[in-house]
C-alpha cells in the first residue's frame, strides 16, 4: 500500500501536465500582414457573359500565395482549379451539398481554428439559389492572441426586396460579431454588395462596432462618404482613389491582445489580368497591409 499513493500522485501529475506544447508555432510579436479579398466569379461559365472562370481560375490560384490572409467569394464550381497552385499552409475546406455551396473560403499563413459557416436568415431572388452568408474563424497568433476573421458575401441587387434582405444580412452579421467577438481583434473582408452612398444600405452599422474601413481611413482621412445615392465611381484609370467606392470592403479592429495599424490600401493590380488585358474576375482584387503588435 505504501507504493500506491506515490504511484497515483505520479499519474495525476501526468494527467494535469499543462506544459504540453501547441502544435502551432507562435507568430512574432510584431509584423506585417498582407490581406486580400477577392470575389473570384466562380459560377458555372456561361451564366454571366463577362465571366470566364474556365480560362481564369487556374491563373488566379498562384497569385494568392503572395498574401498572408486571403478571403475569396464565389468559389463555386471551379474550386479545384482555384486551390491547385496554392502553397499557403492553411486552407478552409470546400463544402457543397446539392448546391454550389456558399462560395466562401479562406487561405492563410496563420493557423485557422474553429472555422464556421453561417447562412443568412433572409435572401431574395437568385441570391437564394446558394446558401450565401458569412464565415467565421480564429487566426492563432499565439495561445493568448487570436484574431477573429470574417468572410462575407451579402445579397446583391438594389430593388426594395434586395435592400431589405441585405439590411437584414448586415444586422445579422453585426449581431453575430457582438455575441461572438465581443472585445476581440477582428479582420472583416468580403463582398458586401453595399455602398456607403446608398440610402437603402446600412453598412454604417459595422463602423458603429468600432471597426475601421481601410479605404475610408487611409484615402478619405476617416471621413465616410455622404449617404445621398450619388455613387462614387471615379475608378479609372486609378481605382485606388478616394472617390472610387466598390462593394468589396476591408475592415479591422484592435483588442487588448493585438494592436493593428493600417499601412496601405489598394484596389486592383495588373497581375490580376490575363494576357489579353482582361480582368480575371468581374470584381477587382482589394488589398490592405496591416501592422500588428501582440500586447504582452
Amino acid at each position: 500500500m505504501k507504493y500506491i499513493f506515490p504511484f497515483l500522485a505520479f499519474i495525476m501529475m501526468i494527467g494535469c501536465n499543462t506544459d504540453e506544447k501547441s502544435p502551432y508555432r507562435n507568430m512574432p510579436d510584431e509584423g506585417e500582414l498582407k490581406l486580400l479579398t477577392y470575389n473570384v466569379a466562380g459560377l458555372p461559365q456561361g451564366i454571366n457573359a463577362d465571366q470566364f472562370p474556365e480560362k481564369h481560375m487556374h491563373l488566379i490560384s498562384p497569385l494568392l500565395n503572395a498574401y498572408d490572409i486571403v478571403n475569396v467569394q464565389e468559389d463555386f464550381a471551379y474550386h479545384d482549379s482555384l486551390y491547385k497552385y496554392i502553397t499557403l499552409p492553411y486552407k478552409s475546406k470546400y463544402v457543397a451539398d446539392v448546391s454550389l455551396g456558399d462560395g466562401l473560403n479562406t487561405v492563410s499563413t496563420i493557423p485557422i481554428l474553429d472555422f464556421r459557416r453561417i447562412k443568412w436568415n433572409q435572401c431574395y431572388g437568385t441570391d437564394c439559389l446558394t446558401p450565401k452568408g458569412f464565415s467565421f474563424c480564429r487566426l492563432r497568433f499565439s495561445d493568448d492572441a487570436m484574431v477573429d476573421l470574417y468572410n462575407v458575401h451579402c445579397n446583391a441587387g438594389s430593388n426594395t426586396n434586395d435592400l431589405a434582405a441585405r439590411r437584414d444580412n448586415i444586422q445579422q452579421l453585426c449581431d453575430y460579431m457582438q455575441n461572438n467577438s465581443n472585445g476581440n481583434a477582428i479582420i472583416l473582408m468580403g463582398d458586401f454588395n453595399c455602398r456607403y452612398t446608398r440610402t437603402g444600405d446600412n453598412i454604417r452599422k459595422i463602423d458603429s462596432l468600432g471597426l475601421k474601413n481601410v479605404w475610408i481611413e487611409l484615402l478619405r482621412d476617416g471621413v465616410a462618404p455622404l449617404q445621398n445615392d450619388i455613387s462614387l465611381m471615379d475608378c479609372a484609370p486609378n481605382a485606388t482613389n478616394a472617390t472610387c467606392e466598390v462593394v468589396d470592403k476591408i475592415y479591422y479592429r484592435s483588442s487588448d491582445k493585438i494592436a493593428f495599424t493600417a499601412l496601405s490600401y489598394q484596389l486592383d493590380d495588373a497581375k490580376f489580368y490575363d494576357s489579353d488585358t482582361m480582368q480575371l474576375s468581374d470584381h477587382r482584387p482589394m488589398f490592405a497591409n496591416l501592422k500588428y503588435r501582440i500586447i504582452r
